[in-house]
């Protein structure tokens, strides 16, 4: 479902990226193949120096169908941008994706918080968030960071999923699946 990002993926990302349904909420916009290149050989730098943690998100032919990213690492915090490609909306990948990247930057990178700044007219990312059984409104939990966020006017729902909360639901959800399987026998 995820893998490392390369310059391979460009054009197939740069078509799916450029849709009106998803380039209005792309992180990092490109106007050009040329233009994403830049931006993706800047990405993969970035990562070699711990500066983000980026994945391509892919279906399972393998394909590529959008980005997962972890930016402005800061403190063992990071703030989450995803994108899938329009043809891909609704059928789940964006979910898997996101717990995938969880479960890798939790275990693996000593992240201790996510931050997921939405934007509060963007129906599409509030609706995906708030499927997440472990992530939290934080715009009164976190002040600081939802100011930062916002700083001229309320533009943005602040969420937050930390470690804790994430790998406490990951257990529950696994015990809950062992009881029933010994209900089952």
């Amino acid at each position: 479902m995820l893998k490392m990002r390369d310059l391979h993926e460009v054009p197939v990302l740069f078509e799916l990226m450029a849709h009106p349904e998803v380039f209005p909420y792309v992180r990092h916009k490109a106007e050009t193949s040329d233009e994403f290149y830049f931006i993706t050989r800047q990405t993969i730098e970035a990562e070699e120096n711990g500066e983000l943690i980026s994945r391509t998100i892919i279906d399972e032919y393998h394909q590529p169908i959008g980005t997962i990213n972890l930016f402005d690492l800061d403190q063992n915090h990071g703030f989450l941008a995803t994108w899938i490609g329009q043809p891909y909306f609704g059928k789940g990948y964006n979910q898997r994706a996101k717990e995938e990247f969880f479960d890798m930057v939790f275990s693996s990178y000593g992240i201790e918080g996510i931050f997921m700044k939405v934007r509060k007219t963007n129906k599409r990312s509030l609706k995906a968030v708030l499927k997440l059984p472990y992530a939290a409104l934080g715009n009164d939990v976190y002040p600081e960071v939802y100011a930062k966020v916002n700083p001229d006017e309320d533009i943005y729902d602040l969420f937050v999923i930390t470690k804790e909360h994430y790998m406490s639901y990951q257990q529950f959800r696994s015990n809950g699946a062992e009881a029933t399987d010994e209900e089952v026998s």
